[in-house]
């Protein structure tokens, strides 16, 4: 597809047209099946997808046909239950479609490994064998031969009873030894892309086998004991076996990154109680009260799977449905017809199509994937160096990410985490997403004046006029904005908005009958396996803080700064927040600095959707951020530049954006916090803060600006004008017309006889 858009882009006389980009890359890992294998899986991918929209709109096929089947799931379902489900789904279509390995890029045929393999199988012995005992408790604990506390059935797993040598030597054990041998054997067996890998089918099966132990054991009165000594043994176990197969999982799907920072928090929780400082406690962790504890709503099944398993996976089922009507393309083509005549055009087309197809994408660098491929290569086209091409992209990418309504899933959390209602949040991020588009669009636009670049020719864009027409394929998006602010609840609404991108599509040539359905639910099922593993990877995180409180004493060293500088204070806590989220995508970085970031800042007297507004948006601007900038890196690949070069480069695009969040702390009417003519006024200054200080970073101010005085000038007076007080808005704009004046003393002619690039 890249290779198809790219060159189309290159042919200077073509019009550009965008076909494909909201379609999801294939990873080098992932299997490709075909024949009844590819069947098998995309029937499984579909039902676990829609599982999910009948689970979360509370349908029950019982009550439609008044037939109870047996072992069919009741809805609505239990929230602890619902969430393991949606781990352990997730989880064995991940090891079934990801590879431990990454697959020849020529699709040289795979050299396998049949003695692993053999050994691999061998493995299916004691995870079944696990299984068997799991289904034995679920069986015990409905029989009624266990005697009741509570109007709960008790769990008497103590050291000497039947049950606790179950649960060790015929349930624990086994699975440990069937989860970690497959986990080492899928580094070493290789398939054929096209064939199941047994150490795959293993780590299915134990993650089945995990969740059928949670599901028994957390419906019984042991709930009660999880995160203290007196967990059953068999949780620990579980909780072990669970936590291993999602850091394998998400090394596959998401790198090392995410992999790496949780085994620090791991290593720290076994060793806190020999560290100095803030970080010491005063009794060590055991092996069983810890992984008693991580697999509870205080860690996996916390925060982060909990929007997973509604809000994102019910948006990845969205992107799916308006993927099979191709709206992906239409935004991209509407952005071309509105944005391409403009100077230095395909950059500002990304900062468009970017800002539409990246609210809709869960990762800043899956969404430079889905739309650099077509405007990067046009950049470069028209003038753009391949580094200031990829960074572009990539700072454009990365704002998708805090544009309302959906803010790729990051309101979600937020909603989840702080009890906010997330209309409010939504409303909230309005213009902070407009100063983060307004200053990428800033500094592009001055870059190419810089450089004399031209637009493109109306020959080469889509027809404004046939984009018009179609306008009504952005129907789903209004209806979904309209939903929600009618006081709908978020699934209904994005039920709503789903439904609806079905039924438009009927009005386009892809059509979306029964069987375009199933291979919408389909791709939502592969999609949603990422973001699912990065979540409850995430929780992993989240119940170390819980469970050590470092989070809390963190929060008092930020007080302590405080009472040196408050600015002092959210430096360093945006320095925490970057250093976070670097390698991860947004929803995990937020998660993660959520916890140990947000709860010190709210502590300094700091509004809690400030606050988390504030960690957010640097947790997000992680994904430029030099050395590890994921979006810049994407974008690099797709440009062939080098890549740290694009990451510092994307990072002078997203300069003035690292200013906006330090707008929330000192003007909340920034966050529509306010009288309404106080907020159109913080909102209006901050916009012309914004273009003062690109103006500076750029040396453009309605001409060239040489002097690096004239320079500091432009950026002293964008800060004053950002503070927001009106007294510093005159300052700031004394300054603004003194360098203007100035300017054209001392370079009467600046920008004249500039050389044009990308001339025809």
């Amino acid at each position: 597809m890249t290779d198809k858009i790219a060159q189309s882009a290159e042919d200077v006389g073509d019009k550009v047209l965008a076909e494909g980009v909201d379609e999801e890359p294939i990873e080098s890992n992932r299997r490709l099946f075909d024949g009844r294998a590819y069947l098998v899986m995309a029937g499984l991918s579909a039902l676990y997808a829609a599982f999910h929209m009948v689970a979360l709109n509370g349908v029950s096929i019982s009550a439609w046909t008044g037939i109870t089947i047996p072992f069919l799931p009741q809805f609505p379902m239990e929230t602890w239950n619902f969430r393991i489900a949606h781990i352990a789904g997730a989880l064995a279509l991940g090891f079934l479609l990801f590879s431990a390995h990454f697959f020849h890029a020529t699709g040289a045929p795979q050299r396998e490994t049949r003695v692993v393999s053999i050994l691999a199988l061998l493995l299916l012995a004691p995870a079944f064998v696990s299984g068997a005992t799991a289904i034995s408790f679920v069986h015990m604990i409905h029989s009624g031969t266990l005697p009741q506390m509570g109007g709960l059935t008790t769990w008497a797993a103590f050291p000497g009873t039947e049950i606790y040598e179950n649960e060790v030597w015929w349930f624990g054990i086994p699975l440990l030894i069937a989860t970690f041998g497959a986990i080492v054997a899928g580094w070493l067996e290789r398939r054929g892309r096209e064939r199941f890998a047994a150490s795959d089918v293993v780590l299915a099966v134990c993650a089945l086998v995990v969740a059928t132990y949670f599901i028994a054991i957390y419906d019984t009165a042991a709930r009660n004991s999880v995160g203290t000594t007196f967990v059953p043994i068999g949780v620990a176990f579980a909780a072990t076996a669970g936590s291993a197969m999602i850091l394998e999982l998400t090394r596959r799907v998401a790198g090392l990154a995410l992999v790496i920072i949780t085994a620090v928090f791991l290593i720290y929780t076994f060793s806190a109680h020999l560290l100095p400082g803030i970080l010491a406690v005063q009794n060590a962790y055991t092996w069983q009260r810890f992984f008693g504890h991580v697999y509870s709503d205080a860690g996996i099944l916390g925060p982060t799977t909990a929007v997973s398993s509604t809000y994102i996976i019910l948006f990845i089922i969205f992107a799916a449905f308006l993927q099979a009507s191709k709206v992906g393309d239409y935004f991209v083509n509407f952005a071309f017809a509105a944005a391409g005549r403009a100077r230095g055009g395909p950059a500002k087309v990304a900062i468009f199509a970017s800002g539409l197809m990246g609210m809709i994408n869960g990762t800043s660098a899956g969404n430079v994937v889905a739309t650099g491929s077509l405007t990067i290569p046009l950049m470069k086209r028209v003038g753009y160096e391949k580094k200031t091409a990829g960074a572009v992209e990539a700072a454009a990418s990365t704002g998708g990410q805090i544009m309302p309504p959906i803010m790729g899933a990051g309101a979600f959390i937020m909603a989840e985490i702080t009890g906010i209602p997330y209309q409010d949040i939504a409303i909230a991020a309005i213009i902070p997403a407009v100063l983060y588009f307004v200053s990428i669009y800033f500094m592009v636009d001055f870059e190419a004046a810089k450089l004399g670049m031209r637009g493109m020719r109306d020959d080469e864009l889509p027809n404004f006029r046939d984009m018009v027409a179609r306008v009504y394929l952005f129907v789903p998006i209004v209806i979904l904005i309209a939903a929600l602010f009618m006081g709908y609840s978020v699934i209904r609404a994005g039920t709503l908005a789903t439904v609806s991108a079905a039924v438009v599509s009927w009005f386009t040539p892809h059509r979306m009958g029964l069987r375009s359905i199933i291979k919408a639910f389909e791709l939502a099922g592969v999609m949603s396996i990422q973001i699912i593993a990065v979540c409850a990877c995430a929780g992993i995180i989240v119940g170390v803080i819980s469970l050590t409180g470092v989070g809390a004493r963190f929060s008092s060293l930020l007080l302590d700064l405080a009472a040196t500088s408050q600015l002092l204070a959210l430096f360093f806590a945006m320095c925490i927040a970057i250093l976070l989220g670097m390698g991860m995508p947004t929803t995990a970085a937020y998660a993660v600095a959520a916890s140990v970031v947000a709860p010190g800042l709210v502590q300094l007297g700091i509004p809690t959707l400030t606050a988390h507004f504030f960690v957010f948006y640097f947790a997000v601007l992680s994904a430029i951020t030099p050395p590890v900038a994921l979006a810049s890196y994407a974008a690099a690949g797709i440009s062939g530049a080098n890549p740290m070069a694009t990451s510092v480069t994307s990072f002078k695009f997203g300069l003035a954006a690292f200013i906006v969040p330090f707008m929330f702390f000192y003007n909340s009417a920034i966050l529509m916090d306010g009288h309404v003519l106080d907020i159109m006024r913080a909102g209006g200054t901050a916009i012309v803060g914004v273009f003062l200080l690109s103006s500076g970073v750029q040396g453009w101010f309605l001409g060239k600006v040489a002097a690096s005085y004239l320079r500091l000038g432009l950026a002293a007076s964008a800060l004053l004008m950002i503070e927001g007080g009106l007294w510093t808005d005159l300052a700031g704009l004394t300054i603004a017309a003194l360098v203007f004046v100035l300017q054209r003393l001392v370079q009467p002619k600046a920008g004249e006889s500039i050389p044009v690039r990308g001339a025809d």
